[in-house]
This record gives C-alpha cells, sequence and structure tokens, in this order.
C-alpha cells in the first residue's frame, strides 16, 4: 500500500502516520522528495479498510500497489530512479555504456582496453575477476589481483568500475574496488547474496536470469530494494529460447516492457545476448533505438586470444563504430552519449 503525503505535510503528520501503519502492523519505507513524501507500507492485510489512513491529517491518497513487487513497481515511485555516481549519472538523459573484457587477463591487456574505450566515448569499466563458467575446467578469474588491476586502469582513464560477485563471501572484497556490482545471470536467484547487497553501499547491477520471466526479474530487484540498497540497475542480456541460431535471444521488447512497470534504469548486454562478434552493433543500434539507458558490451584488444567469450567480444576499432553508431540513434530519439572528448578532457 502506498501512502502519498501531502506536499505541505510536516514531520509530525508524517511520523503520525507512519506509526499508525506500524499499528495494524505494517512495515513503512519512506521515500521523500523535494515537495512530497510517499510511505510504502509493506505487510499481507487483505482485508484492512485503507480509510483507517485516508483520514489521517496530512494525508493526500492512499492506494494498493496490486504487484508482487512493491518498490520495483511505478505505484511505488513514478518518476525514474537516477544514480549519481559523481562522473555519472545513470537513468537521466544520457545512455550511459560499460565496455572492457569478459575476463581481467592481465595488467595489459586491461590497461589497454581502458585506455581503448575510455578514448571511444565509455564511462564504466566493465571486466570480471570472479567467473561463473559453465564447466569447471574453464578460466575462473584472477580474483583480487584481477579487481586490483581492473580498479588501477580504471582510475588512470578516468573510468568508473562494474563488475561480478559471485557470492556473499565476495561482497566485502568486491566493494572494495568496484563502484557497481554485478549479478549475473545464473545468481539472479540467489536470494540471500541478493538480501546481503541491500546492506552494501553500492549499486546493483542485476542482470535478468537465462530463463526468467519479467516478473521473476523485478521480484529479484525488490529483494535488494526491500533490503534498503534503493539503487537497482537492471539489464537485459538475452534469453534461453528454442532458437540455436544465437548464444541467446535477446528480448529488446523487455525494456518498454520494463520501463513502464518500474522506475529503475534498464541496460542492454548485445553482448551476452546474441553471442555473436558481428550481431553485437546492430543489437546495441536497436537498445538505444527502444529506450534503453545504457548499454554493457565486451571489448577486447585481441578477441581470438581471449580466455573467455572471444567470439562475442568486439575489436578495438568495431566498438569505435559501435559508439559512433549508438550515438547517432541516440539523438534521434532525443537522448545522447558522451563523446571521446567529453571523456578524456
Amino acid at each position: 500500500m502506498v501512502v502519498i503525503m501531502e506536499s505541505g505535510a510536516d514531520e509530525a503528520q508524517i511520523e503520525a502516520v507512519i506509526d499508525r501503519l506500524n499499528g495494524f502492523g505494517f512495515d513503512v519505507h519512506r521515500s521523500s522528495g523535494v515537495n512530497q513524501t510517499v510511505l510504502g507500507a509493506v505487510g499481507v492485510k487483505p482485508g484492512f479498510d485503507k480509510r483507517h489512513i485516508e483520514v489521517l491529517d496530512g494525508v493526500a491518497e492512499v492506494y494498493r500497489v496490486t504487484e508482487p513487487y512493491k518498490f520495483a513497481s511505478r505505484s511505488w515511485k513514478r518518476e525514474n530512479t537516477t544514480i549519481d555516481l559523481g562522473k555519472v549519472l545513470i537513468g537521466g538523459d544520457d545512455v550511459v555504456v560499460m565496455a572492457g573484457p569478459c575476463s581481467v587477463e592481465s595488467e595489459e591487456q586491461i590497461e589497454t582496453t581502458a585506455a581503448a574505450v575510455a578514448a571511444a566515448g565509455a564511462t564504466i569499466l566493465r571486466g570480471g575477476a570472479f567467473k561463473p563458467r559453465s564447466s569447471p575446467y574453464s578460466f575462473q578469474g584472477l580474483g583480487e589481483s584481477g579487481l586490483k588491476m581492473m580498479r588501477a586502469a580504471a582510475d588512470r582513464n578516468g573510468l568508473l568500475v562494474v563488475t561480478e560477485a559471485m557470492e556473499v563471501g565476495h561482497l566485502g572484497l568486491v566493494a572494495e574496488y568496484a563502484d557497481i556490482i554485478q549479478i549475473g545471470a545464473r545468481n539472479m536467484q540467489n536470494y540471500s547474496l541478493l538480501r546481503e547487497l541491500g546492506t552494501i553501499n553500492r549499486p546493483v547491477f542485476l542482470k535478468r536470469g537465462l530463463s526468467a520471466t519479467i516478473e521473476e526479474w523485478l521480484m529479484s530487484a525488490e529483494y535488494v530494494l526491500a533490503s534498503g540498497n534503493t539503487r537497482v540497475i537492471l539489464c537485459e542480456r538475452g534469453i534461453r529460447t528454442f532458437e540455436p541460431s544465437t548464444r541467446n535471444t535477446l528480448d529488446l521488447s523487455a525494456v518498454p516492457v520494463v520501463k513502464a512497470k518500474t522506475h529503475l534504469p534498464v541496460f542492454v548486454d548485445p553482448s551476452h545476448g546474441v553471442g555473436i562478434r558481428n550481431k553485437v552493433i546492430p543489437l546495441a543500434r536497436a537498445a538505444v533505438a527502444v529506450g534503453a539507458d545504457g548499454l554493457m558490451v565486451e571489448v577486447h584488444p585481441n578477441p581470438d586470444a581471449a580466455l573467455s567469450d572471444g567470439p562475442q567480444s568486439l575489436f578495438v576499432d568495431q566498438f569505435e563504430d559501435l559508439m559512433e553508431q549508438s550515438r547517432a540513434i541516440a539523438r534521434v530519439v532525443g537522448r545522447r552519449i558522451a563523446g571521446p572528448a567529453e571523456v578524456t578532457a
């Protein structure tokens, strides 16, 4: 249930409503804007009469949130969530680009990639230090040494860092080096991990599960939001279907659907979405066209020698083309992507 306070409601009136809701057994989450305070009352009370709250001083409106995800819903927050990271604002007018290798392999590799993607206009460096691989014999990442390399390369090139945490025990370490913590598709429904992320002071980049419905994806975001972390970014990265022509089926229709259902920013990962290098650029263009707030793209200085996901990683010159083309699409839809001069200045 959502309680919208009048724009002139004072603190005493707000606290009185919170106390009354608590008295009825609701957990209350408060969101205070510049002009208005909104209270989210969580708790299963099927027979509750909302008039008990509507009659209180300072209350403008009370309505039920019918979606199973409460804090992720636009019913709870009607304006888009923006995440201010200083150098980068996610969820605003700019389409934000995250780029880098699937895995951090060496200092030279991550430094070369960071310099190249920054020069092309990316603002966030992506890369894996802990890698969830389908085979136990595949490269699993460099761990903390990889995190250190990525942080250093990002700092030298004016970039932020997004990287994956695979388990609760990794969160503190990853948060030490990363600006954004990624939760991969295989962990989308790792609920103990999602709850713990609610206590971490880092934005969470939540990828859609391999076979997850949109509602399941938003419910996973709800675990983080309900645990206290309001900075969640969603990422469509392709789902598993019967079609074998590509690695996954990139569900671009999810972008406008999800943006209608939730206030959270939505990114698209065309690299995992299609898994084939020569199809990444067209899908990146399409993602910007349908309203994505950002892109996550795999780039490697020598994809043929990459230790993971080489076939879907772009060469540097291909990434430059992707940025130029995506920038043109962004202008058409009334948005923008930072140019090289803006990033490196």
